[in-house]
């Protein structure tokens, strides 16, 4: 096991910035997750703590000890990759046990370790198997296996899940997070995926164009994006973002006039442009809000109803609204491949599955102002103050 620090790392490609000043701390036994679009540099940061991409500025240091210029097999660090990189002539034992045998370990030892690995990934029945006898997930686990039985410092894990069917993914995330906390081995793991971020990690790091956005637990990013990206980023279905005035009085918005909820700014002298962001899981119906604390209401006809057993999704189309525009939004609308599809503003709210919304019928929502987030739209910068955690004051 290993603290990895990485001071002001920089990566250049001739004039080309990969990644940009990158800081981070990683905790002996941490899981920490590099998530962001296609491009963001989080492979490459990935690489560069493995050996694989020299690091151009900055310095990587494993438990206290400078690595720049030491080669991949000295660092100490298993890798897991996309691709299973399995001989197909050998069998599960013989893949996993693979690095012990370049290592010219006893077989005793290889065996013991082999055995081990596979207990602990449910692979023992499979052990004298070829790999074109298992499926997908499977296939991973011995991939995984191989790097267990080695009992590196770290694992590093480039989006080892990509191949596998929506099932098996959500399967195999159980699995990496029960082994990462049985073994307490420091990991760090990129995706591209959100969900996935969100439900492995202790802290993510949320990048964009090589540049690091924020850092943080899933829940302080879920409820304090410190930008638009982030906020846009985070969430399935992911933030509704209005334009909106910010006034003395309240919020302006397509859902009416809104009262400054407590951590709105209060110093808003003169009227301003604002991005309001509020996420679908924030509003419900009002017939079912009875003795819940005032809030505001909005009432539009369903467009679009989608009910999922648990919940229900309502989207109302707002028409005429003004859409809400910056570089930040145009970005996170890329990366979807939505940029070409928004023909009106729309708004999505999860609600309970008792409601009896349908579409074409007008529908009354229910919202708290506290559930507001305010972003420039200029700098893509939150304006929403955060709660002090150790006062109860706000924080801005």
């Amino acid at each position: 096991m290993a603290e990895i620090v990485l001071d002001k790392v920089t990566k250049r490609y001739g004039d080309t910035v990969a990644v940009a000043d990158f800081s981070l701390r990683i905790a002996d036994g941490e899981f920490v997750i590099l998530v962001g679009p296609s491009g963001s540099g989080k492979s490459t940061v990935l690489n560069m703590i493995a050996g694989l991409e020299d690091i151009t500025e900055g310095e990587l240091r494993i438990d206290g000890e400078r690595v720049n210029e030491r080669a991949p097999r000295d660092r100490d660090i298993a890798m897991i990759f996309q691709s299973y990189a399995l001989y197909p002539h050998m069998t599960v034992a013989q893949n996993i046990g693979f690095p012990l045998k370049l290592a010219r370990m006893d077989r005793a030892a290889i065996e013991e370790k082999v055995e081990h690995a596979a207990r602990l990934l449910g692979l023992t029945p499979y052990l004298d198997r070829k790999p074109s006898q298992l499926s997908g997930g499977q296939r991973q686990r011995v991939a995984m296996g191989r790097a267990i039985v080695r009992s590196p410092r770290a694992f590093l894990m480039d989006e080892p899940l990509s191949n596998l069917d929506a099932k098996l993914r959500v399967q195999m995330r159980t699995t990496i997070s029960r082994l990462q906390k049985d073994l307490g081995t420091t990991t760090v793991y990129v995706t591209h995926d959100q969900v996935e971020a969100m439900t492995l990690g202790d802290r993510i790091v949320i990048m964009r164009d090589g540049v690091v956005q924020q850092v943080g637990t899933p829940q302080q990013l879920y409820d304090h994006p410190r930008n638009l990206f982030v906020a846009g980023f985070i969430g399935s279905p992911p933030m509704n973002f209005l334009s909106g005035e910010l006034t003395i009085d309240g919020i302006r918005t397509p859902l009416g006039m809104i009262p400054l909820g407590s951590r709105m700014p209060r110093n808003a002298l003169e009227p301003r442009r604002v991005i309001v962001g509020i996420r679908p899981e924030a509003f419900e119906d009002a017939e079912l809000v009875r003795g819940r604390e005032p809030g505001a209401f909005y009432t539009g006809t369903v467009d679009i109803l989608e009910s999922l057993g648990a919940e229900k999704i309502a989207f109302f189309d707002l028409g005429a609204a003004e859409t809400a525009r910056s570089e930040h939004l145009e970005a996170l609308s890329r990366d979807r491949g939505t940029q070409d599809m928004a023909e009106s503003v729309q708004l999505a709210a999860r609600i309970d599955p008792r409601s009896a919304a349908a579409e074409g019928r007008p529908l009354k929502v229910w919202f708290s102002p506290e559930s507001l987030h305010l972003f420039d739209p200029d700098s893509g910068a939150s304006l929403t103050e955060r709660p002090d955690r150790t006062s109860g004051r706000v924080a801005g």
